[in-house]
């Protein structure tokens, strides 16, 4: 079997070795190379080339090679062409790092103790129990689960809130339109692991602020056209919310003039919560490809309808 890389240079030629050792009967071509472009079955990429199919007739598949696939134009792509994520553990447990770092950070007062720390002031607040700080996380998927489950056994009051519904242990679930709500009431810390889709493109806005109670904070690690960065700002400055843990944004990067590098309330981070760990992104690669070959769904397809 052929497939074609297009992404990140270096891993691709780790890639590329790797799979010459272990699965010698995939040949992986390294863009702009890609072999006979009839041959290519599978096309690995952030973002695909123009005229893909054209170039790629027999094309079977498109692989995402983040945890991702908003970046894909699906309306440009055939309908039944499958559209893939990755899911790998090295992006979970990456995720479930920064998560834990930026709920931490904000129970601790860490953004507070930053701005104490530049002003030359020592000044100790009193600490609260985990057990006494509601978390919240918007995006119930292999993300947020994971996380969840880490929030869980450091004592928080967790809740989180999906679509459809769900079930996990020890976290209080929510779903739908109807109860965002409720949710977004009882959330001192806001996470957000959403998928970018119609429905979540802007969400992030002054109206959602409002629900949240007053001095409450946000992590946003789902998709940086998410968030209404003036109503943000609004926010912070209004006392609505007391701090934000930023990793994604719109546009990345942020021009140096952006008020998000300077503003004392904000941690920003170059999108950096979780990323693609190459030998574990691979092994998992090799999986589906292996069940691409025995004819079965791979893992991390995507709903069309959905847009996840």
């Amino acid at each position: 079997m052929q497939i074609l890389y297009k992404s990140d240079p270096q891993r691709g030629a780790l890639w590329q070795q790797w799979l010459a050792q272990h699965a010698p009967d995939i040949q992986l071509h390294l863009w702009p190379e890609t072999g006979d472009p009839q041959a290519i079955e599978i096309a690995i990429v952030w973002q695909p080339p123009e005229k893909l199919t054209e170039t790629f007739p027999n094309l079977k598949a498109l692989l995402s090679v983040g945890a991702g696939a908003d970046q894909f134009d699906l309306a440009a792509l055939p309908p039944d062409l499958p559209v893939v994520r990755m899911i790998e553990p090295g992006l979970t447990q990456g995720m479930v790092e920064y998560v834990t770092f930026a709920v931490l950070g904000i129970h601790r007062d860490m953004p507070r103790y930053l701005q104490q720390q530049r002003a030359a002031q020592w000044q100790a607040h009193s600490v609260r129990p985990a057990a006494t700080r509601r978390v919240g996380v918007m995006g119930l998927g292999e993300l947020g689960q994971a996380a969840l489950r880490q929030l869980v056994s450091l004592g928080f009051d967790c809740a989180g809130w999906s679509r459809t519904p769900r079930q996990l242990d020890g976290v209080q679930c929510f779903h739908g339109a109807a109860q965002m709500g409720a949710f977004l009431a009882r959330s001192d810390i806001l996470v957000c692991l959403l998928p970018l889709t119609a429905e979540t493109r802007g969400l992030l806005n002054r109206d959602l602020f409002a629900q949240l109670p007053p001095g409450a904070a946000l992590v946003q690690a789902g998709r940086g056209a998410q968030l209404n960065s003036q109503d943000l700002l609004a926010a912070l400055d209004g006392g609505q919310l007391a701090a934000a843990v930023i990793d994604v944004t719109d546009p990345e990067p942020l021009p140096p003039s952006h008020p998000f590098w300077r503003h004392p309330a904000i941690w920003l981070t170059p999108h950096i919560a979780s990323q693609t760990q190459n030998e574990s992104a691979v092994a998992a690669l090799l999986e589906n490809l292996r069940r691409y070959q025995r004819g079965e769904p791979m893992v991390g397809l995507i709903d069309r309808a959905r847009g996840y």
